[in-house]
């Protein structure tokens, strides 16, 4: 397994191409939704790629060249990546605020790392080996490091016959929605070889009507609200959804339930709700949760554009006890989900911003990772396979090992397209090895 090791060959850090403008060097203050992430790891998010059969046609060291200067480019657009978190404290009258500062840009870290591991060693074994944990950049950091740690760190690995992008983001600066906007820009500058993008960022904070944009933290040190936590190591297993067994599954939970309403991504969640639930063999009076964690962009009124860069995710979630949940059917899973999505509208998103601003509480692993849970992450929609870099389209989505907990499930399209899903799943190993014979699982997942 020595061959498999990844060997750090470079880094360097690449800014933005210019100077700021005087408007983008003002301070970026975080929003109710952004701040409550101070203790989340970073988000690690990465491409796999088959390289060139002949090395003729390919060329690592004008690969990764095109890499940076494209990067600097792209961060020219969304310069708050490559820079850094500041912190201004006063005693009186008390006062801590956490924002981002533009004029601190020492840049986004770029790393080229080698590894003597195959394209089939990363697809091949039933589960994600760990090597691909490996791929990943600044694995123990959580966001209030942004204070000194780079906000944006890209990992390029070449494999014997593959590359590997590897991108580690603080989560705070940017969800899922912010990630993929930029790994799209990134390579449309990549493609084009030009310094524009289609859709440029939107950095107009959200701030909510009658209160400060400023965020008055009720600290006067970071020892009162920071918590670090080791990563944990789980058995992680991609399922792979057909795009008929995604309207196989959508049917059916809405026939159960007599209604329309429930969405492709609802139903699929449900089912590993079920089959997770039934894995952890838990007493059937046992209170269990589905959470997901989604983006309130659309539900806000108005609403953001899709182009709004930043955090503003909220987590919702379905209960229920095991014995209702496994008695009754699909459908009354998904509709627990649904409800909770629906019911989480404009009017209740704002009291509950309106009621963190009046006692914010930064989220500990406790609230993360809780006992019992399934968590759902990311979404089908993002247009992963979207972002090429003169490689072709990725053969394959990976994340690394941070914020895993057992039972997160991780949503991601389908290579084919189409409506299809492949769907990362976190658990213990006694858990995986029991969900792999699942009936109502297996019976989906065979469907072509």
């Amino acid at each position: 397994m020595s061959s498999t090791l990844v060997k750090l060959i470079s880094e360097c850090f690449i800014k933005p191409l210019g100077e700021l403008s005087p408007e983008a060097k003002q301070p970026i203050h975080f929003t109710p939704f952004e701040l409550a992430w101070l203790n989340f790891k970073y988000s690690q998010r990465g491409l796999l790629f088959r390289k060139p059969p002949s090395p003729d046609c390919f060329s690592i060291t004008t690969f990764l060249n095109h890499l940076q200067h494209s990067l600097s480019a792209t961060l020219t657009h969304f310069y708050p990546l490559a820079s850094r978190f500041a912190t201004r404290k006063q005693e009186n009258p008390p006062s801590y605020v956490i924002y981002l500062d533009p004029e601190n840009s020492p840049g986004a870290k770029f790393i080229y790392a080698k590894a003597g591991a195959t394209v089939s060693d990363v697809l091949d074994p039933p589960d994600v080996p760990l090597l691909v944990h490996s791929f990943f950049d600044l694995n123990n950091a959580i966001c209030y490091d942004g204070h000194t740690l780079p906000l944006l760190s890209i990992q390029v690995t070449e494999l014997v016959d593959g590359i590997f992008i590897g991108c580690s983001f603080n989560h705070m600066v940017t969800d899922g929605t912010s990630l993929w906007h930029f790994m799209a820009a990134w390579s449309e500058i990549f493609r084009s070889g030009g310094q524009s993008v289609s859709r440029p960022p939107v950095f107009k904070r959200w701030v909510l009507d009658g209160y400060d944009p400023i965020i008055n933290l009720p600290y006067n040190h970071q020892d009162q609200f920071i918590e670090r936590f080791e990563n944990q190591t789980f058995k992680e297993r991609f399922f792979s959804f057909s795009s008929t067994a995604i309207s196989k599954l959508k049917a059916t939970a809405n026939s159960e339930c007599n209604t329309h309403k429930i969405s492709s991504l609802q139903a699929v969640i449900a089912l590993l709700w079920r089959c997770i639930t039934r894995a952890r063999c838990l007493p059937h009076d046992c209170e269990i949760t589905c959470s997901l964690m989604f983006s309130t962009r659309a539900r806000l009124n108005p609403p953001l554009s899709d182009d709004y860069f930043g955090n503003p995710v909220h987590i919702v979630g379905g209960k229920a006890t095991v014995g209702d949940l496994l008695a009754h059917g699909l459908g009354w899973a998904a509709f627990r989900l649904h409800e909770a999505v629906i019911n989480h509208d404009d009017k209740a998103i704002k009291e509950e911003v309106e009621s963190w601003i009046k006692s914010p509480v930064i989220y500990k692993r406790i609230h993360l990772f809780g006992a019992n849970l399934v968590r759902a992450a990311s979404s089908p929609r993002f247009d992963m396979y979207g972002c090429e870099f003169g490689l072709g389209k990725a053969l394959a989505v990976r994340s690394g090992c941070t914020n895993k907990c057992d039972g997160k499930i991780t949503m991601h399209p389908g290579r084919e397209g189409g409506g299809s899903m492949d769907v990362e799943v976190c658990l213990l190993p006694e858990y995986m090895k029991n969900i792999q014979s699942d009936q109502e699982l297996m019976s989906y997942l065979m469907i072509d």
